[in-house]
């Protein structure tokens, strides 16, 4: 009895070499690899006391040749991937999320987040981005994957630790940068046309090259990205937005007629318009290509990927307020306060996390006003008032505004930026002197109630805003004591106004309750 249990024991320990002879054979022959993670190790060890083959595959390898750590792992089980993840999560106290469908497991272990799944092939119908999984071998299962760069495993079992698997060519194409699919393109983008718009981001994340035949494909499948979700969309637009070339990705998706499709406001903004008058032509700039110089810009300065998306949508409201002027030429005006109320119709569509909403709102509404202070002259009301107004923001706005200039005289860009670094030294110099961010009259709504003898109202607001203005103006200081003195003095003046502005108000209110077409909507 005890000599049989010993003898099924070493089967099972004999059974874990026993992969498919194709495999045993490539693998024999194969580079090694020194993998860095004893973590990996432990794991290896574990699947040879269970019986199964197990290879690290996809980002993981990529990143490791590209000396990028990660803690999301992905790993290609050849035997039973379900019960062996189930194991690994006993094994290390955590618990397996299952997904019986696609015969995937998740099992976060310490901190790191592992994906188990047995060799498998994929199948597609034509209008399904849900693929039809069935059992399949390691080559079909590297197969099935989106790029070469991606399509590369590493064996973990001791026989063959660190034997490098690369049927396609990945490490050479990562080394030359060049991005291509492991079948053909056409194949692979329409079973999951996300996969184009992963193609853009990798060819930005690399400073790469994508193969031709993949440029051809995603323009002949450009329409089918509409049968994606919004969510997987937006979050690889917001992964290409964080590369460190963002602007090459945007370009080939405008390219290749996805943008379109994935972001239509800004696809608006591309290509010139000429006007001929008389012997004068009168053009604008590209502001699609002007948009993605600026967002490359800020890649170069801040990973902030918030600050990247308002330079992305700085222009957006161009495309609406654009107006040629004889004699004077296309102009924008208003563009930014049209695009600062654009920013939250997108961030709906494109589901965005709505806390990030104001932050970005500010930056577009405002990211004009520090030129136009310099154009028009200094003032340290006009500062307050850009202090009070950008807030928190003050810091990312100047961040932005030094990268719109992409003039290529240089001469007029090294004016621009020493405009720019002689208003922020005045601003710093207001900002020690006035207190003035996060900027509110130091005589609060309740204060003014009891000293005019006011209901809250509309009355009390008109006085805060008053008080806050003779603050921005110089007029007072914006200190507690002699705010409240001035509002002491000028009490009945102060009250006056502003219960005429409150019969104005409740009488505006009435004239649209019944419709009268005369009231503002504003």
């Amino acid at each position: 009895m005890h000599s049989s249990a010993s003898s099924s024991r070493k089967k099972k320990n004999r059974d874990v070499f026993a992969l498919p002879e194709d495999v045993r054979t490539y693998l024999e022959t194969a580079p090694r690899v020194e993998l860095p993670e004893p973590f990996l190790q432990q794991l290896g060890q574990l699947a040879d006391r269970q019986g199964v083959g197990l290879f690290v595959v996809g980002g993981f390898v990529r990143d490791l040749f590209l000396g990028i750590s990660r803690k999301d792992i992905d790993f290609t089980v050849i035997g039973e991937a379900l019960p062996f993840a189930r194991f690994l999560a006993q094994h290390f106290r955590s618990k397996a999320v299952v997904y019986e469908r696609f015969h995937t497991a998740l099992v976060p272990i310490g901190e790191y987040r592992c994906e188990f799944v047995g060799t498998r092939r994929e199948f597609y119908e034509p209008d399904s981005r849900k693929p039809i999984v069935k059992e399949g071998t390691l080559w079909d299962d590297l197969r099935r994957r989106d790029f070469t760069i991606n399509a590369m495993a590493i064996a973990l079992n001791k026989p063959f630790w660190g034997s490098l698997v690369d049927l396609f060519g990945g490490l050479r194409h990562l080394h030359q940068r060049y991005i291509q699919t492991p079948t053909d393109p056409l194949i692979t983008f329409n079973e999951d046309p996300l996969r184009m718009l992963r193609a853009a981001r990798f060819v930005a994340a690399l400073n790469g090259i994508l193969a031709q035949d993949a440029q051809r494909a995603m323009t002949m499948l450009a329409s089918r990205i509409q049968i994606v979700s919004q969510e997987r969309i937006t979050e690889e637009l917001l992964k290409l937005l964080a590369t460190p070339h963002p602007g090459r990705g945007f370009l080939m998706l405008y390219e290749s007629g996805l943008l379109q499709y994935v972001f239509p406001e800004l696809h608006r903004l591309a290509g010139v318009e000429l006007v001929q008058v008389g012997r004068q032509a009168y053009s604008h700039k590209d502001v699609f290509r002007h948009t993605l110089q600026v967002v490359d810009n800020i890649a170069r300065q801040s990973e902030n990927l918030w600050l990247r998306l308002a330079a992305l949508l700085h222009d957006i409201g161009k495309s609406k307020t654009k107006h040629f002027v004889e004699g004077v030429g296309w102009t924008f005006h208003g563009h930014e306060e049209v695009g600062a109320r654009m920013v939250e119709r997108i961030f709906r569509r494109l589901k965005l996390p709505l806390q990030k909403l104001p932050y970005v709102q500010t930056l577009v509404r405002l990211h004009q006003r520090p030129q136009a202070l310099v154009d028009e002259g200094v003032t340290d009301s006009a500062i307050r008032r850009l202090i009070v107004q950008a807030g928190d923001t003050l810091d990312d706005l100047f961040t932005l505004c030094r990268a719109d200039i992409t003039t290529r005289n240089p001469i007029l860009a090294q004016q621009y930026l020493q405009n720019y670094d002689q208003l922020y030294r005045r601003i710093q110099e207001i900002q020690a002197q006035d207190s003035l961010r996060a900027f509110q009259s130091p005589v609060r709504g309740e204060e003014i109630m009891a000293l005019c003898n006011l209901p809250p109202s509309p009355a009390v607001g008109y006085i805060k805003k008053a008080l806050e203005e003779a603050i921005l103006e110089g007029f007072l200081p914006n200190e507690y004591n002699a705010v409240k003195a001035y509002l002491i003095e000028h009490r009945d003046q102060l009250l006056s106004a502003a219960l005429a502005y409150q019969e104005e108000f409740f009488r505006h209110q009435r004239r649209r309750r019944v419709g009268d077409p005369t009231a503002s909507t504003e």
